[in-house]
């Protein structure tokens, strides 16, 4: 989701406007050597932790620790397997340009990579983030459809002053989900799948409670955007949660949760279904991070 952290937004209200050339020839030895370092740190700990989708997804679109990915490479395999591609962006991007590029099956990512020195934390996306993090679930049939659908849906929210709504859909699902499968719980969401920090705390601090999915009870949770998550919610399979976010419209429940308190992610509340119950230990360090929801 854009400007969630708090950088400057690229202004630049269409989607031409936004676009630029990768320049992949521009990359140097050492930024190839970054992006597999990054690759390898977290293939070796996301493995028996991310979902079989994720992992088919790289396999299909021959993502390796090899090199970074040339963006005209890679889209032959993605326009193949669903049809989406992506576009290089020089990084933020204003809601418009970016809603529409999802409705068209088009991701924006940017092009820059982190330096040796920012491997563990890095405030504003990379390619790393952009390419590793969210393309391969991009391969995934009902993940791409959702995906389509988030952008539809935001272009309709930014008309009905829906966007806190979808940015906390985006943040649960796209950035922070988990999902059933195979009979165990496994990440999908980018935000893990491309940070160290977050995959690390995920594995080994029960901190954390591991939720069943709701889409009220998601669109009414506030975040936080710059600590390890309190709260994590559990999809059943990417045709659920594209079933959830597409059976009923999203305009009616902006105005009625709009006219309702915040729910935390600090918080169970009794109608949630807990499948985890975290210990809070982590969080419970951190009370500012109640006072910084969004």
């Amino acid at each position: 989701m854009d400007g969630e952290k708090g950088h400057a937004i690229l202004e630049a209200q269409s989607v031409d406007e936004c676009v630029i050339e990768q320049r992949w020839g521009d990359y140097t030895a050492q930024d190839h050597g970054t992006w597999k370092t990054l690759y390898d740190r977290q293939i070796e700990h996301l493995t028996g932790h991310v979902c079989q989708e994720y992992l088919d997804g790289l396999k299909r679109l021959r993502l390796t620790a090899e090199c970074i990915p040339d963006y005209e490479k890679l889209n032959r395999h993605l326009r193949a397997a669903t049809g989406w591609e992506v576009l290089a962006v020089p990084g933020l991007i204003a809601s418009k340009p970016f809603f529409t590029m999802l409705a068209n099956r088009q991701f924006p990512a940017g092009t820059f990579i982190r330096t040796p020195e920012q491997l563990d934390y890095l405030e504003e996306p990379d390619i790393f983030h952009d390419v590793f993090g969210h393309i391969p679930l991009l391969s995934h049939p009902d993940y791409a459809s959702y995906m389509q659908e988030y952008g539809k849906a935001g272009l309709k929210a930014l008309d009905h002053k829906g966007i806190k709504f979808l940015a906390r859909l985006n943040w649960y699902t796209i950035e922070f989900g988990l999902i059933k499968n195979n009979g165990e719980i496994r990440a999908y969401g980018a935000g893990i799948m491309s940070s160290f920090g977050e995959t690390k705390y995920l594995i080994n601090d029960p901190s954390s409670n591991w939720l069943q999915f709701d889409i009220d009870r998601v669109l009414r949770t506030g975040y936080y955007i710059d600590d390890l998550q309190a709260t994590y919610f559990t999809i059943d399979s990417f045709e659920s949660l594209f079933k959830q976010c597409t059976e009923r419209p999203f305009v009616p429940l902006y105005e009625k949760f709009r006219a309702m308190p915040t729910l935390s992610p600090f918080e169970v509340y009794p109608e949630d279904t807990v499948l985890r119950r975290g210990s809070g230990e982590y969080w419970r360090e951190f009370p500012k991070l109640k006072t910084k929801l969004k």
